[in-house]
């Protein structure tokens, strides 16, 4: 187990303060049932399929919010999973709810180096990044940091919420709007070739899908793999 001790608020800290306990409770009906389905257009189990595609033995799970996908997702027998997140709350409601897959936890912000020895074989940065403050160059630290720690043959995979005007509906730009005024999100420049140069940036072979204002993307062939391990150590 990975514990850690509570540390000062940091950029994905801040992201996830909006994620108490009582709005965990509503969240899969509220956001994953509603918003993904009629604002955003990319029904849930789209994503469900997505994680079921990419999941491999060794996972890590970053923002894993309740643990609905990872409950859904196929998960190979001997799989180990590791959740990590900056929030306690998501990681006590997320580790409860997975309980039976006996997950680690780490309390760890995605934005800074993590501080972890081992390596994964897929990484989840599932409706991540359009939490992190923006803009796109700026988020592509936390994908870096993902990167080193996934292993040469190994896959990120996830989705996020993209800014681009032309993929919203009236419906889901007054909530886009809504959410980037109170803070929840951080992403009106966020665009496919923003996300794909960050991507890019970190992987030799990125694709990215768009269904509805979302981008589901899987990325592999972490280029820091290509120079040798990265030397990574416990904090």
């Amino acid at each position: 187990m990975h514990d850690q001790p509570a540390m000062d608020p940091t950029a994905a800290a801040n992201a996830s303060r909006h994620f108490g306990p009582r709005f965990l409770k509503i969240y899969d009906p509220v956001v994953l049932g509603f918003y993904c389905r009629f604002v955003w257009r990319c029904p849930t189990p789209r994503i469900v399929q997505h994680y079921g595609r990419h999941l491999r033995r060794r996972h890590l799970d970053v923002g894993p919010g309740t643990g609905y996908f990872l409950e859904r997702a196929q998960l190979p027998d001997d799989a180990t999973v590791l959740l990590l997140d900056p929030n306690p709350a998501a990681l006590a409601h997320a580790s409860r709810r997975l309980a039976y897959l006996r997950p680690s936890v780490l309390q760890a912000d995605v934005c800074q180096p993590l501080p972890l020895n081992e390596r994964f074989d897929s990484i989840a940065l599932n409706y991540v990044l359009h939490c992190l403050p923006g803009p796109m160059a700026r988020k592509a630290a936390a994908i870096r940091n993902v990167a080193a720690v996934l292993e040469p043959d190994g896959v990120l995979f996830g989705a996020t919420v993209l800014g681009a005007p032309e993929l919203h509906t009236w419906l889901s730009r007054a909530a886009l709007g809504e959410n980037n005024r109170r803070g929840v999100f951080d992403n009106l420049s966020d665009t496919e070739g923003a996300l794909r140069a960050a991507l890019t940036d970190s992987f030799a072979d990125v694709t990215i899908e768009i269904v509805g204002s979302v981008a589901v993307f899987t990325a592999e062939e972490p280029r820091q793999a290509f120079g040798g391990p990265a030397r990574l150590g416990h904090h």
